[in-house]
Formats: C-alpha cells, structure tokens, sequence
C-alpha cells in the first residue's frame, strides 16, 4: 500500500519565489519537495537546525544556487518556510533570520492547536 503522502505549506512568499525560479530548478524543488512528501530525503540537502529544530535545506543548483528550506517533522504537512537563490558561499543573516521568525510563528501556531 502507498504511503499517503503529506501536503505542502507554503509560508511567506516561498511559492511566489520559487515561481520566480528558472524553469529547470523549479521542477527540480517541486521533485525534491515531492519526495520530502512521501517520506524520503532530497537529493542533496543538509539539516539548517539553526532556523529551528527539525529544519532541512533542499540545495538546488541549475546555473545558480537556489535553496528552500522545509520543515518535514510533523504528520499533517511539510512546511516550506523560505526559498531564494543564494549569492554567496554563506548563507546569508536575512535568509536564516526570516526562515527563523516563520519557524517560531509556525510553532506559535501549532501551539494553540
């Protein structure tokens, strides 16, 4: 029997940047995104606890760098908490700052369930 798969939560505006992706690694985020879905790892990802515990990156690279950051941990959903195409070796403070203020208010959330 298949594996139900979860759905996906966009927060922010992390669909409306990974439109903005070109067209290759677009539909590589989407695939990898669609394995995180059933239960697998990404192709190549690493953990990015510093946003928060249980945070993975999926690292993108068609030409460019691009990477989204998810939350996979919980049974109803994998959360996307933030995607943008990296311009430096380093992950930049805005990028982990703003993925950290949506893992908080995503917690924050789901508390008050």
């Amino acid at each position: 029997m298949k594996k139900q798969s979860k759905q996906v939560h966009w927060l922010g505006d992390s669909l409306d940047v990974v439109r903005t992706f070109p067209e290759a690694a677009r539909k590589s985020a989407g695939n990898q995104l669609g394995m995180v879905q059933s239960g697998l790892d990404p192709t190549d990802w690493k953990p990015i606890e510093i946003v928060g515990p249980g945070t993975k990156e999926i690292r993108i690279r068609v030409g460019m760098a691009y990477r989204v950051f998810y939350v996979a941990k919980f049974s109803e959903a994998v959360y996307v908490l933030h995607a943008f195409m990296k311009k430096s070796q380093k992950t930049s403070k805005r990028d982990i700052d703003l993925a950290t203020e949506r893992y908080k208010a995503l917690m924050k959330e789901r508390n008050k369930k």
